[in-house]
């Protein structure tokens, strides 16, 4: 899927992705509590998946560059 199909999402690429609440959402983690299992990169969660912290959308988070 090209970027720019993501409707200004963030750029594809593993790693992770922090919420500007605070909350992190690391693939080597998931997230359980939303059934998201460990290795979910964050491109490939759910369009309607949203932080667990704040219930902002994917959009809103920004990567983490390590």
């Amino acid at each position: 899927m090209a970027e720019n199909d993501k409707q200004g999402a963030v750029s594809l690429g593993g790693g992770r992705y922090k919420c500007p609440c605070g909350y992190v959402y690391d693939p080597a983690k998931g997230d359980p509590k939303h059934d998201i299992p460990v290795g979910t990169q964050f491109e490939d969660l759910p369009d309607d998946w949203r932080c667990p912290r704040c219930k902002r959308k994917k959009e809103k988070f920004s990567k983490i560059e390590e």
